[in-house]
Protein backbone atom coordinates (compact mmCIF):
# COMPACT_ATOMS: atom_id res chain seq x y z
CA UNK A 1 0.00 0.00 0.00
CA UNK A 2 1.55 3.27 -1.15
CA UNK A 3 1.19 6.54 0.72
CA UNK A 4 0.38 8.16 -2.64
CA UNK A 5 -2.44 5.73 -3.46
CA UNK A 6 -6.22 5.82 -3.15
CA UNK A 7 -6.02 2.73 -0.93
CA UNK A 8 -4.02 4.62 1.70
CA UNK A 9 -6.30 7.65 1.36
CA UNK A 10 -9.11 5.36 2.55
CA UNK A 11 -7.08 3.18 4.93
CA UNK A 12 -5.47 5.89 7.07
CA UNK A 13 -8.59 7.98 7.93
CA UNK A 14 -10.43 4.77 8.89
CA UNK A 15 -7.55 3.73 11.17
CA UNK A 16 -7.32 7.21 12.70
CA UNK A 17 -11.07 7.41 13.39
CA UNK A 18 -11.17 4.00 15.06
CA UNK A 19 -7.95 4.78 16.95
CA UNK A 20 -9.49 7.74 18.75
CA UNK A 21 -12.82 5.96 19.17
CA UNK A 22 -11.56 2.86 21.02
CA UNK A 23 -10.29 2.86 24.62
CA UNK A 24 -6.57 3.26 25.23
CA UNK A 25 -6.06 -0.36 26.30
CA UNK A 26 -7.23 -1.65 22.89
CA UNK A 27 -5.36 0.79 20.69
CA UNK A 28 -2.22 -1.28 20.40
CA UNK A 29 -4.34 -4.14 19.01
CA UNK A 30 -5.92 -1.85 16.43
CA UNK A 31 -2.55 -0.44 15.34
CA UNK A 32 -0.92 -3.87 15.20
CA UNK A 33 -3.72 -5.32 13.06
CA UNK A 34 -3.62 -2.22 10.82
CA UNK A 35 0.16 -2.47 10.51
CA UNK A 36 0.05 -6.15 9.57
CA UNK A 37 -2.71 -5.47 7.04
CA UNK A 38 -0.65 -2.58 5.64
CA UNK A 39 2.36 -4.87 5.22
CA UNK A 40 0.35 -7.77 3.80
CA UNK A 41 -1.03 -5.55 1.04
CA UNK A 42 2.26 -6.14 -0.81
CA UNK A 43 2.69 -9.87 -0.22
CA UNK A 44 0.59 -11.70 2.41
CA UNK A 45 3.15 -14.50 2.73
CA UNK A 46 5.93 -12.24 3.95
CA UNK A 47 4.04 -11.34 7.11
CA UNK A 48 5.48 -14.64 8.39
CA UNK A 49 8.99 -13.16 8.12
CA UNK A 50 7.99 -10.04 10.00
CA UNK A 51 6.40 -12.03 12.82
CA UNK A 52 9.33 -14.47 12.93
CA UNK A 53 11.90 -11.65 13.15
CA UNK A 54 9.80 -10.02 15.88
CA UNK A 55 9.49 -13.22 17.90
CA UNK A 56 13.18 -14.12 17.71
CA UNK A 57 14.37 -10.69 18.88
CA UNK A 58 11.67 -10.54 21.59
CA UNK A 59 12.39 -13.93 23.16
CA UNK A 60 16.16 -13.50 22.81
CA UNK A 61 15.99 -10.27 24.78
CA UNK A 62 13.87 -11.95 27.47
CA UNK A 63 16.36 -14.82 27.65
CA UNK A 64 19.30 -12.41 27.96
CA UNK A 65 17.65 -10.68 30.89
CA UNK A 66 17.00 -13.95 32.74
CA UNK A 67 20.50 -15.37 32.71
CA UNK A 68 23.37 -14.36 34.97
CA UNK A 69 25.95 -16.21 32.90
CA UNK A 70 27.76 -13.96 30.44
CA UNK A 71 28.44 -16.76 27.95
CA UNK A 72 24.73 -17.62 27.80
CA UNK A 73 23.83 -13.98 27.35
CA UNK A 74 26.30 -13.76 24.48
CA UNK A 75 24.86 -16.94 22.99
CA UNK A 76 21.30 -15.58 23.02
CA UNK A 77 22.53 -12.28 21.62
CA UNK A 78 24.47 -13.98 18.82
CA UNK A 79 21.51 -16.20 17.95
CA UNK A 80 19.21 -13.19 17.59
CA UNK A 81 21.70 -11.18 15.53
CA UNK A 82 22.56 -14.12 13.28
CA UNK A 83 18.90 -14.85 12.73
CA UNK A 84 18.13 -11.26 11.73
CA UNK A 85 21.18 -10.97 9.50
CA UNK A 86 20.57 -14.45 8.13
CA UNK A 87 17.11 -13.47 6.90
CA UNK A 88 18.54 -10.31 5.36
CA UNK A 89 21.31 -12.29 3.67
CA UNK A 90 18.99 -15.00 2.34
CA UNK A 91 16.52 -12.60 0.75
CA UNK A 92 18.75 -9.68 -0.20
CA UNK A 93 22.41 -10.72 -0.55
CA UNK A 94 22.45 -14.42 -1.43
CA UNK A 95 22.49 -13.99 -5.21
CA UNK A 96 25.02 -11.15 -5.02
CA UNK A 97 27.31 -13.28 -2.85
CA UNK A 98 26.79 -16.27 -5.12
CA UNK A 99 27.42 -14.47 -8.43
CA UNK A 100 29.83 -11.68 -7.52
CA UNK A 101 31.88 -13.32 -4.78
CA UNK A 102 31.82 -17.11 -5.08
CA UNK A 103 31.70 -17.34 -8.87
CA UNK A 104 34.09 -14.44 -9.51
CA UNK A 105 36.71 -15.11 -6.84
CA UNK A 106 36.27 -18.78 -5.92
CA UNK A 107 35.38 -20.23 -9.30
CA UNK A 108 32.16 -21.98 -8.27
CA UNK A 109 28.60 -21.02 -7.41
CA UNK A 110 25.58 -22.31 -5.54
CA UNK A 111 22.06 -22.72 -6.95
CA UNK A 112 20.37 -19.41 -7.74
CA UNK A 113 17.67 -18.14 -5.40
CA UNK A 114 14.35 -16.96 -6.83
CA UNK A 115 13.08 -15.42 -3.59
CA UNK A 116 11.50 -12.00 -3.91
CA UNK A 117 12.91 -9.25 -1.71
CA UNK A 118 10.41 -8.49 1.08
CA UNK A 119 9.56 -4.80 1.14
CA UNK A 120 11.11 -2.95 4.08
CA UNK A 121 13.22 -5.87 5.30
CA UNK A 122 16.33 -3.70 5.77
CA UNK A 123 14.37 -1.23 7.88
CA UNK A 124 12.61 -3.58 10.29
CA UNK A 125 15.76 -5.69 10.57
CA UNK A 126 17.73 -2.66 11.74
CA UNK A 127 15.02 -1.89 14.30
CA UNK A 128 15.13 -5.39 15.78
CA UNK A 129 18.94 -5.32 15.75
CA UNK A 130 19.13 -2.00 17.59
CA UNK A 131 16.67 -3.30 20.21
CA UNK A 132 18.66 -6.51 20.71
CA UNK A 133 21.96 -4.62 20.96
CA UNK A 134 20.51 -2.12 23.43
CA UNK A 135 19.24 -4.92 25.68
CA UNK A 136 22.58 -6.73 25.46
CA UNK A 137 24.46 -3.54 26.35
CA UNK A 138 22.12 -2.83 29.25
CA UNK A 139 20.91 0.41 27.66
CA UNK A 140 17.29 -0.70 28.16
CA UNK A 141 15.30 -3.47 29.79
CA UNK A 142 13.56 -6.00 27.57
CA UNK A 143 9.98 -5.27 26.60
CA UNK A 144 7.68 -7.78 28.30
CA UNK A 145 4.51 -7.03 26.34
CA UNK A 146 4.85 -9.00 23.10
CA UNK A 147 2.03 -7.11 21.37
CA UNK A 148 3.54 -3.69 22.13
CA UNK A 149 6.95 -4.89 20.97
CA UNK A 150 5.43 -6.31 17.78
CA UNK A 151 3.83 -2.91 17.19
CA UNK A 152 7.23 -1.22 17.61
CA UNK A 153 8.70 -3.45 14.89
CA UNK A 154 5.74 -3.11 12.51
CA UNK A 155 4.28 0.38 13.14
CA UNK A 156 2.88 1.06 9.68
CA UNK A 157 3.82 4.75 9.10
CA UNK A 158 7.53 3.92 9.19
CA UNK A 159 7.53 0.17 8.59
CA UNK A 160 8.76 -0.07 5.01
CA UNK A 161 11.04 2.96 4.56
CA UNK A 162 11.75 4.46 7.95
CA UNK A 163 12.64 6.51 9.83
CA UNK A 164 14.51 3.71 11.61
CA UNK A 165 13.28 4.21 15.15
CA UNK A 166 15.03 3.22 18.38
CA UNK A 167 13.13 1.18 20.94
CA UNK A 168 14.19 3.61 23.69
CA UNK A 169 12.32 6.36 21.87
CA UNK A 170 9.26 4.75 20.27
CA UNK A 171 8.30 1.90 22.61
CA UNK A 172 7.47 4.10 25.63
CA UNK A 173 5.13 6.20 23.48
CA UNK A 174 2.80 3.24 22.93
CA UNK A 175 2.07 3.20 26.66
CA UNK A 176 1.12 6.87 26.80
CA UNK A 177 -2.55 7.84 26.80
CA UNK A 178 -3.07 9.82 23.60
CA UNK A 179 -5.91 12.29 23.32
CA UNK A 180 -7.21 13.88 20.14
CA UNK A 181 -5.22 17.07 19.60
CA UNK A 182 -6.36 19.31 16.78
CA UNK A 183 -3.01 21.12 16.70
CA UNK A 184 -1.14 17.85 16.24
CA UNK A 185 -3.60 16.71 13.58
CA UNK A 186 -3.19 19.98 11.70
CA UNK A 187 0.58 19.75 11.92
CA UNK A 188 0.51 16.12 10.74
CA UNK A 189 -1.77 16.93 7.81
CA UNK A 190 0.55 19.75 6.76
CA UNK A 191 3.49 17.37 6.70
CA UNK A 192 1.55 14.78 4.73
CA UNK A 193 0.40 17.39 2.21
CA UNK A 194 3.93 18.74 1.78
CA UNK A 195 5.31 15.23 1.44
CA UNK A 196 2.69 14.18 -1.09
CA UNK A 197 3.46 17.27 -3.20
CA UNK A 198 7.17 16.45 -3.21
CA UNK A 199 6.47 12.86 -4.25
CA UNK A 200 3.80 13.11 -6.95
CA UNK A 201 4.58 16.54 -8.39
CA UNK A 202 8.38 16.74 -8.14
CA UNK A 203 9.95 13.30 -7.65
CA UNK A 204 7.68 11.37 -10.03
CA UNK A 205 8.01 14.06 -12.69
CA UNK A 206 11.80 14.22 -12.43
CA UNK A 207 11.86 10.42 -12.68
CA UNK A 208 10.56 10.58 -16.26
CA UNK A 209 13.54 12.74 -17.29
CA UNK A 210 16.10 10.74 -15.31
CA UNK A 211 14.83 7.37 -16.51
CA UNK A 212 14.98 8.46 -20.15
CA UNK A 213 18.75 9.02 -19.84
CA UNK A 214 19.79 6.32 -17.37
CA UNK A 215 17.81 3.66 -19.27
CA UNK A 216 20.28 4.03 -22.16
CA UNK A 217 23.15 6.37 -21.17
CA UNK A 218 25.12 5.58 -24.35
CA UNK A 219 22.63 7.51 -26.44
CA UNK A 220 23.23 10.85 -24.72
CA UNK A 221 26.00 13.49 -24.66
CA UNK A 222 27.76 14.65 -21.49
CA UNK A 223 25.45 17.59 -20.85
CA UNK A 224 22.40 15.30 -20.73
CA UNK A 225 24.20 12.82 -18.49
CA UNK A 226 25.20 15.63 -16.12
CA UNK A 227 21.73 17.16 -16.04
CA UNK A 228 20.04 13.78 -15.51
CA UNK A 229 22.41 13.05 -12.60
CA UNK A 230 21.63 16.36 -10.91
CA UNK A 231 17.92 15.83 -11.48
CA UNK A 232 18.22 12.38 -9.90
CA UNK A 233 19.83 14.00 -6.86
CA UNK A 234 16.68 16.07 -6.43
CA UNK A 235 14.41 13.17 -7.37
CA UNK A 236 15.74 10.82 -4.69
CA UNK A 237 15.74 13.61 -2.11
CA UNK A 238 12.12 14.59 -2.84
CA UNK A 239 11.06 10.96 -3.03
CA UNK A 240 12.64 9.84 0.24
CA UNK A 241 12.07 13.05 2.19
CA UNK A 242 8.44 12.88 1.05
CA UNK A 243 8.01 9.39 2.48
CA UNK A 244 9.69 10.36 5.75
CA UNK A 245 7.58 13.49 6.17
CA UNK A 246 4.37 11.63 5.36
CA UNK A 247 5.33 8.92 7.86
CA UNK A 248 6.10 11.51 10.53
CA UNK A 249 2.87 13.34 9.72
CA UNK A 250 0.72 10.18 9.91
CA UNK A 251 2.29 9.18 13.23
CA UNK A 252 1.83 12.71 14.58
CA UNK A 253 -1.89 12.64 13.77
CA UNK A 254 -2.15 9.46 15.87
CA UNK A 255 -0.24 11.15 18.70
CA UNK A 256 3.24 9.65 18.22
CA UNK A 257 6.53 11.35 17.43
CA UNK A 258 8.95 9.88 14.91
CA UNK A 259 12.46 11.25 14.53
CA UNK A 260 13.35 13.77 11.85
CA UNK A 261 15.00 12.00 8.91
CA UNK A 262 16.08 14.88 6.67
CA UNK A 263 17.25 18.38 7.45
CA UNK A 264 17.93 20.18 4.16
CA UNK A 265 20.98 18.06 3.24
CA UNK A 266 21.87 19.94 0.05
CA UNK A 267 22.66 22.99 2.16
CA UNK A 268 25.40 21.07 4.00
CA UNK A 269 28.86 22.67 3.88
CA UNK A 270 30.81 19.42 4.26
CA UNK A 271 30.28 15.71 3.74
CA UNK A 272 30.19 15.08 7.48
CA UNK A 273 27.46 17.72 7.79
CA UNK A 274 25.64 16.14 4.84
CA UNK A 275 25.40 12.87 6.76
CA UNK A 276 24.08 14.76 9.77
CA UNK A 277 21.26 16.00 7.53
CA UNK A 278 20.61 13.07 5.14
CA UNK A 279 18.74 9.93 6.25
CA UNK A 280 19.48 10.85 9.84
CA UNK A 281 17.93 7.71 11.31
CA UNK A 282 20.29 5.52 9.25
CA UNK A 283 23.41 7.65 9.72
CA UNK A 284 22.95 7.75 13.50
CA UNK A 285 22.24 4.00 13.53
CA UNK A 286 25.46 3.32 11.62
CA UNK A 287 27.35 5.66 13.94
CA UNK A 288 26.13 4.09 17.17
CA UNK A 289 26.06 0.41 16.24
CA UNK A 290 28.82 0.13 13.65
CA UNK A 291 31.27 3.03 13.45
CA UNK A 292 31.86 3.62 17.16
CA UNK A 293 32.39 -0.08 18.04
CA UNK A 294 34.80 -0.47 15.09
CA UNK A 295 36.67 2.74 15.91
CA UNK A 296 37.04 1.83 19.59
CA UNK A 297 38.23 -1.67 18.68
CA UNK A 298 40.80 -0.30 16.22
CA UNK A 299 42.02 2.27 18.76
CA UNK A 300 42.43 -0.46 21.36
CA UNK A 301 44.06 -3.16 19.24
CA UNK A 302 45.75 -1.27 16.39
CA UNK A 303 46.33 2.28 17.53
CA UNK A 304 48.02 3.72 20.63
CA UNK A 305 47.62 1.71 23.84
CA UNK A 306 45.29 4.17 25.52
CA UNK A 307 41.53 4.72 25.73
CA UNK A 308 40.17 6.43 22.65
CA UNK A 309 38.47 9.78 22.83
CA UNK A 310 36.10 10.38 19.93
CA UNK A 311 38.05 12.06 17.16
CA UNK A 312 41.42 11.73 18.88
CA UNK A 313 42.72 8.72 17.00
CA UNK A 314 42.85 9.53 13.30
CA UNK A 315 43.50 5.99 12.12
CA UNK A 316 40.60 4.64 14.14
CA UNK A 317 38.39 7.20 12.43
CA UNK A 318 39.72 6.38 8.96
CA UNK A 319 39.28 2.63 9.31
CA UNK A 320 35.97 2.90 11.15
CA UNK A 321 34.36 5.32 8.71
CA UNK A 322 35.63 3.42 5.64
CA UNK A 323 34.16 0.10 6.81
CA UNK A 324 30.96 1.77 7.98
CA UNK A 325 30.30 3.57 4.70
CA UNK A 326 31.14 0.48 2.65
CA UNK A 327 28.62 -1.59 4.61
CA UNK A 328 26.19 1.34 4.57
CA UNK A 329 26.39 1.31 0.79
CA UNK A 330 25.69 -2.42 0.66
CA UNK A 331 22.74 -1.90 3.04
CA UNK A 332 21.08 0.02 0.20
CA UNK A 333 21.43 -2.80 -2.29
CA UNK A 334 23.28 -5.99 -3.15
CA UNK A 335 25.49 -4.73 -6.00
CA UNK A 336 28.92 -3.24 -6.56
CA UNK A 337 27.24 0.02 -7.55
CA UNK A 338 26.02 0.59 -4.00
CA UNK A 339 29.31 -0.63 -2.55
CA UNK A 340 31.23 1.92 -4.64
CA UNK A 341 28.73 4.62 -3.67
CA UNK A 342 29.47 3.84 -0.03
CA UNK A 343 33.23 3.72 -0.66
CA UNK A 344 33.08 7.13 -2.35
CA UNK A 345 31.33 8.68 0.64
CA UNK A 346 33.79 7.00 2.98
CA UNK A 347 36.67 8.43 0.92
CA UNK A 348 35.10 11.89 1.00
CA UNK A 349 34.85 11.75 4.79
CA UNK A 350 38.41 10.45 5.20
CA UNK A 351 39.80 13.10 2.85
CA UNK A 352 37.83 15.83 4.60
CA UNK A 353 39.17 14.77 7.98
CA UNK A 354 42.76 14.40 6.71
CA UNK A 355 42.82 17.84 5.07
CA UNK A 356 40.82 19.82 7.63
CA UNK A 357 43.85 21.56 9.16
CA UNK A 358 45.35 22.38 5.77
CA UNK A 359 42.09 23.90 4.55
CA UNK A 360 41.76 25.97 7.71
CA UNK A 361 45.26 27.38 7.20
CA UNK A 362 44.46 28.25 3.59
CA UNK A 363 41.29 30.05 4.65
CA UNK A 364 43.22 31.98 7.31
CA UNK A 365 45.87 33.07 4.81
CA UNK A 366 43.16 34.20 2.43
CA UNK A 367 41.42 36.04 5.31
CA UNK A 368 38.21 34.10 4.74
CA UNK A 369 36.35 33.85 8.02
CA UNK A 370 34.52 30.69 9.09
CA UNK A 371 31.08 32.27 8.82
CA UNK A 372 31.75 34.31 5.69
CA UNK A 373 29.30 33.90 2.76
CA UNK A 374 32.16 32.97 0.42
CA UNK A 375 33.26 30.08 2.61
CA UNK A 376 29.70 28.89 3.03
CA UNK A 377 29.08 29.07 -0.71
CA UNK A 378 32.26 27.14 -1.48
CA UNK A 379 31.46 24.49 1.11
CA UNK A 380 27.88 24.00 -0.11
CA UNK A 381 28.93 23.96 -3.78
CA UNK A 382 31.76 21.44 -3.37
CA UNK A 383 29.68 19.19 -1.12
CA UNK A 384 26.76 19.28 -3.54
CA UNK A 385 29.01 18.41 -6.50
CA UNK A 386 30.62 15.47 -4.69
CA UNK A 387 27.27 14.10 -3.59
CA UNK A 388 25.83 14.38 -7.10
CA UNK A 389 28.85 12.60 -8.57
CA UNK A 390 28.38 9.69 -6.17
CA UNK A 391 24.70 9.43 -7.17
CA UNK A 392 25.86 8.16 -10.58
CA UNK A 393 26.81 4.81 -9.05
CA UNK A 394 23.63 4.75 -6.95
CA UNK A 395 21.33 5.30 -9.95
CA UNK A 396 23.08 3.49 -12.82
CA UNK A 397 21.56 0.18 -13.87
CA UNK A 398 24.92 -1.57 -13.56
CA UNK A 399 28.61 -0.87 -13.01
CA UNK A 400 29.40 -0.69 -16.73
CA UNK A 401 26.82 2.06 -17.21
CA UNK A 402 28.16 3.96 -14.20
CA UNK A 403 31.74 3.85 -15.52
CA UNK A 404 30.56 4.94 -18.97
CA UNK A 405 28.67 7.91 -17.53
CA UNK A 406 31.68 9.01 -15.46
CA UNK A 407 33.91 8.89 -18.55
CA UNK A 408 31.43 10.80 -20.72
CA UNK A 409 30.26 13.51 -18.33
CA UNK A 410 32.27 16.22 -20.08
CA UNK A 411 32.22 14.77 -23.60
CA UNK A 412 30.07 16.07 -26.47
CA UNK A 413 29.01 19.34 -24.91
CA UNK A 414 30.12 21.42 -27.91
CA UNK A 415 28.26 19.33 -30.46
CA UNK A 416 25.16 19.34 -28.28
CA UNK A 417 25.18 23.13 -27.97
CA UNK A 418 25.61 23.44 -31.75
CA UNK A 419 22.58 21.23 -32.42
CA UNK A 420 19.55 23.01 -33.83
CA UNK A 421 17.23 21.15 -31.45
CA UNK A 422 19.59 21.40 -28.45
CA UNK A 423 16.97 22.34 -25.84
CA UNK A 424 14.27 19.93 -26.98
CA UNK A 425 16.60 16.96 -27.40
CA UNK A 426 19.31 17.32 -24.75
CA UNK A 427 17.60 19.29 -21.99
CA UNK A 428 13.99 18.15 -22.29
CA UNK A 429 15.12 14.64 -23.31
CA UNK A 430 12.29 14.53 -25.83
CA UNK A 431 9.65 15.25 -23.17
CA UNK A 432 6.97 17.92 -23.33
CA UNK A 433 8.19 21.37 -22.36
CA UNK A 434 5.29 21.87 -19.94
CA UNK A 435 6.51 18.82 -17.98
CA UNK A 436 9.90 20.46 -17.61
CA UNK A 437 8.28 23.77 -16.65
CA UNK A 438 6.18 22.08 -13.95
CA UNK A 439 9.28 20.34 -12.61
CA UNK A 440 11.30 23.56 -12.47
CA UNK A 441 8.52 25.61 -10.85
CA UNK A 442 7.97 22.84 -8.31
CA UNK A 443 11.68 22.72 -7.54
CA UNK A 444 11.60 26.50 -7.05
CA UNK A 445 8.76 26.08 -4.53
CA UNK A 446 10.77 23.36 -2.80
CA UNK A 447 13.89 25.57 -2.72
CA UNK A 448 11.92 28.49 -1.30
CA UNK A 449 10.38 26.28 1.36
CA UNK A 450 13.69 24.75 2.42
CA UNK A 451 15.39 28.17 2.49
CA UNK A 452 12.65 29.52 4.78
CA UNK A 453 13.00 26.48 7.04
CA UNK A 454 16.78 26.90 7.19
CA UNK A 455 16.33 30.48 8.34
CA UNK A 456 13.25 30.15 10.57
CA UNK A 457 13.12 26.53 11.70
CA UNK A 458 11.59 23.23 10.64
CA UNK A 459 8.12 23.48 9.15
CA UNK A 460 8.20 27.29 8.99
CA UNK A 461 7.25 27.29 5.30
CA UNK A 462 3.71 26.02 5.91
CA UNK A 463 3.21 27.76 9.25
CA UNK A 464 2.90 31.31 7.96
CA UNK A 465 1.16 33.51 10.54
CA UNK A 466 -0.84 35.33 7.88
CA UNK A 467 -3.85 33.06 7.16
CA UNK A 468 -4.13 34.31 3.58
CA UNK A 469 -0.52 33.32 2.86
CA UNK A 470 -0.88 30.03 4.70
CA UNK A 471 -4.06 28.92 2.94
CA UNK A 472 -2.73 30.12 -0.40
CA UNK A 473 0.22 27.76 0.07
CA UNK A 474 -2.13 24.90 0.97
CA UNK A 475 -4.19 25.62 -2.16
CA UNK A 476 -1.11 25.71 -4.39
CA UNK A 477 0.08 22.35 -3.07
CA UNK A 478 -3.38 20.76 -3.39
CA UNK A 479 -3.88 22.06 -6.93
CA UNK A 480 -0.41 20.84 -7.87
CA UNK A 481 -1.22 17.35 -6.56
CA UNK A 482 -4.61 17.21 -8.28
CA UNK A 483 -3.50 18.67 -11.62
CA UNK A 484 -0.06 17.14 -12.04
CA UNK A 485 -0.24 13.74 -10.34
CA UNK A 486 0.33 10.88 -12.76
CA UNK A 487 -2.51 8.40 -13.11
CA UNK A 488 -0.21 5.53 -12.14
CA UNK A 489 0.94 5.42 -8.52
CA UNK A 490 4.73 5.12 -8.55
CA UNK A 491 6.43 3.34 -5.62
CA UNK A 492 8.93 5.15 -3.44
CA UNK A 493 12.58 4.57 -4.36
CA UNK A 494 13.56 3.29 -0.92
CA UNK A 495 10.97 0.51 -1.02
CA UNK A 496 13.56 -1.56 -2.90
CA UNK A 497 15.92 -1.41 0.11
Amino acid sequence: MLFNSLDFLIFFPVVAIFFFAVPHRFRWILLLVASYYFYMSWNPFYIVLLIFSTAVSYFSAIAMSRTTFSHRKKMYFAASVLCSLGLLFAFKYYNFFNNDVLRRFMGFSLPKSNLLLPVGISFFTFQTLSYTIDVFRGARKPERHFGIYALYVSFFPQLVAGPIERSTRLLPQFYERVKFDSARVTSGLRLMLWGLFQKVVIADRLASFVDAVYRDPRGWPGISLTLATVLFGFQIYCDFAAYSEMAIGAARILGYDLMQNFKRPYLARSLSEFWQRWHISLSTWLRDYLFLPIAFWVAKHVGPRRPMRFGADVWAYFIGISITMFLGGLWHGASWNFAIWGILHGSYLVFGRATSKVRKRIYRKLHIRKKSPIRKFLGVSVTFALVQFAWIFFRAENLDDAVYIVKRLFVGWGAAFASADFFEKFILFGKHDYEFAVAMVSLAILGLGRAIEELHGDGAFLRAKNPVVRWSLYLILLLGIVLFKYTTDKPFIYFQF
